[in-house]
């Protein structure tokens, strides 16, 4: 998958909106990091600390967590050897992590 299809693929969510940088771009919907550019062949993306495991077990190839995100909600994905299936299903649960409205809003 290219940096390139990662953004058609967030933009095609309702609500999300390009920022970021030419060089770092990053995706968000309600200005809550859905996902980002972090180097030309890694993406920093937001997933639930509930589901993060099975997402990890799932596509091994596809994901990790460095120790500086290990208490964060958030995956590294490698665009060498991610499937996009797999990035898709990430993205699709950042965004639904981050469209919902916050406790009591």
């Amino acid at each position: 998958m290219t940096p390139e299809e990662v953004g058609r693929y967030a933009e095609s969510l309702p609500g999300v909106k390009r920022k970021g940088t030419e060089s770092r771009p990053a995706w968000y919907v309600r200005d809550r990091l859905v996902v980002r550019l972090d180097d030309p062949r890694t993406l920093v993306i937001r997933v639930p600390l509930n589901k993060r495991e099975a997402l990890l077990e799932r596509h091994p190839e596809s994901f990790g967590v460095p120790p500086r995100m290990e208490a964060h909600h958030k995956v590294e994905a490698y665009l060498d050897h991610a499937r996009r299936a797999a990035v898709r299903e990430a993205i699709d649960l950042a965004w639904e992590m981050q469209r919902r409205d916050p406790p009591g809003g």
